[in-house]
This record gives structure tokens, sequence and C-alpha cells, in this order.
């Protein structure tokens, strides 16, 4: 017999109880990149207007996700303005009434920063996202790389940190940032080519020496 699957848990949001999050994902400041929430209509309207007001006003700036164990998990808001909303009415049906699914994220996970070379993917968890987060550095760098590069340069970048795993993921999401030094990137990029790491033909041999030192 299959084994079934277990349930995906939910998370409350404790200023917002009448709201269920089934992801979230934070950077090292625990700033908002992108939370996935479930509500009725207008549970999900008016969190999304406390976001615009100021706390006098009984506005958020954050809150706190309320795993089933641990201790809360706090979520700052930052500029309201950079984030993005996708909303659907999963279930039109329900005891309760009509349920909302919203996705609220931080705008450069669809669109990279180009003139600060900075962008933020999110990705399933748990499986191998080296072409789609190539995709998203060949986007987003003003410098040419060759798609047989793949390899050898997301190990460099993650080597210096210009492309890190997100510490907080909540839920069957992960969040990964790009951040580019270009000169230092360009440097390293001469290096490997004058070392042979790097290649103009995909079938042109690398020295394993090369590859070692470069990781």
């Amino acid at each position: 017999m299959p084994t079934p699957l277990s349930p995906q848990p939910l998370y409350r949001l404790d200023e917002c109880p009448d709201l269920m999050a089934d992801s979230c994902i934070t950077d090292e400041s625990g700033n908002l990149v992108f939370l996935s929430v479930w509500a009725r209509d207008t549970a999900v309207q008016e969190f999304l207007a406390r976001l615009t007001l100021g706390r006098a006003e009984d506005g958020l700036d954050q809150f706190h996700l309320i795993p089933e164990q641990g201790s809360s998990i706090p979520v700052f808001i930052g500029n309201a303005d950079l984030l993005e909303k996708r909303i659907t009415r999963a279930f039109r049906r329900t005891l309760f009434g009509s349920m909302v699914h919203l996705w609220l994220f931080d705008r450069h996970c669809i669109t990279p920063d180009k003139a600060n070379t900075r962008a933020l993917a999110v990705l399933p968890k748990g499986n191998c996202q080296y072409e789609r987060l190539w995709v998203l550095v060949r986007e987003t760098c003003p410098l040419p790389l060759l798609d047989h590069w793949r390899e050898p340069v997301l190990a460099l970048l993650q080597s210096r940190n210009m492309l890190i795993q997100l510490p907080v993921a909540l839920g069957p999401l992960e969040g990964h940032r790009l951040v580019l030094d270009v000169p230092a990137l360009t440097d390293a990029l001469g290096d490997m080519i004058r070392n042979g790491v790097l290649t103009v033909s995909p079938t042109e041999s690398v020295p394993n020496k090369s590859v070692q030192r470069v990781a």
C-alpha cells in the first residue's frame, strides 16, 4: 500500500487569528520574503488594510507565526509598498463562507533588480533547483555567462556568499537570495577562464586541480 501523505501543517498568525499560513519565508533579519495564508475574504482584506496603517491606527509592521511546538516566530513587514500580492478564491462554498488564498511576497521574487544586481527566488524544498537558480543568475548578472558554466559558477557564488539560502522557511518552500558583487565576480571569472575551469566549448577538458582550487 502507498504511504499516506502527512497533512501540511498550518501556522496561526497571533495578531490575526482568522488567518492560517501554510508557508512563510524570511531573511536573516526576519523581514518577510514570502507568505501564503488562507482565510475568509473579509479577514484577508482586513489583514491587507492593516499593513498600510501605522501602529497607532491598529496597523501591522510585524506579526508572529505560532507553530504547533516551540516559540512564536516574528515576521517583520518592512516597506509594504515593496510587497506584491496574489489572491485566489479557492473554495467558494464552505461552512465558513468563501475561502481565499493570499500570496504576499517581495517583488524581487518575480523581478530581479538588475540595476543593483539583486534578486530573490522561492522554490520547492527537497529538489535540486540548479537550473532555476542558474536562470535567475543569468537574468540578473550583467556579465556574459555560457550555459555550460552553470555548476562551477553557482559553486563560486555560493562560496562567496553571493548566492545564499534564506534561514527561515516554514512549509514546503525555501528561499534564495542573489546579491552579485560584479567587480569581484569579474575578477573571479577571469581567473577561472585563465585556469581552464571555464572554457568556450563544453567539450573541452577541465583540469581537476583547477576545479579543486576554485572550490
